[in-house]
């Protein structure tokens, strides 16, 4: 069923639903980072190859996005109060995020 359902996708963004379902699927806990009072905390993280982090949007009434800019990737959609995102690090690197409809709001994971 969940192969049926990634077959209509992209196969980038199927790609890395598959990666974050594994770290999940395998106990591996995600890296959190919660959206409070228009920052992201914590605001640096650092992960293996292979984690995935995960926002949670914890505000009240405010949307976000965690756009990887810089990395080329479009903006990300919006994330509501409650709701989350996630993402997969398949490679060492530095990764700057910001918020695209807050982009005051920075952060960065560090792979190892």
């Amino acid at each position: 069923m969940l192969l049926k359902a990634l077959s209509s996708l992209t196969p980038l963004l199927a790609a890395g639903i598959l990666a974050s379902a594994g770290a999940f699927a395998n106990g591996q806990p995600a890296v959190e980072v919660e959206i409070i009072k228009f920052k992201f905390i914590p605001q640096e993280v650092t992960v293996k190859v292979g984690d995935t982090v995960r926002w949670t949007n914890a505000e009240k009434r405010q949307y976000h996005s965690v756009w990887f800019e810089q990395a080329g990737d479009p903006e990300a959609p919006y994330i509501f109060p409650g709701e989350t995102t996630t993402r997969a690090f398949d490679k060492p690197g530095t990764f700057p995020y910001r918020c695209g409809p807050h982009p005051e709001m920075t952060g960065v994971v560090h792979v190892e």
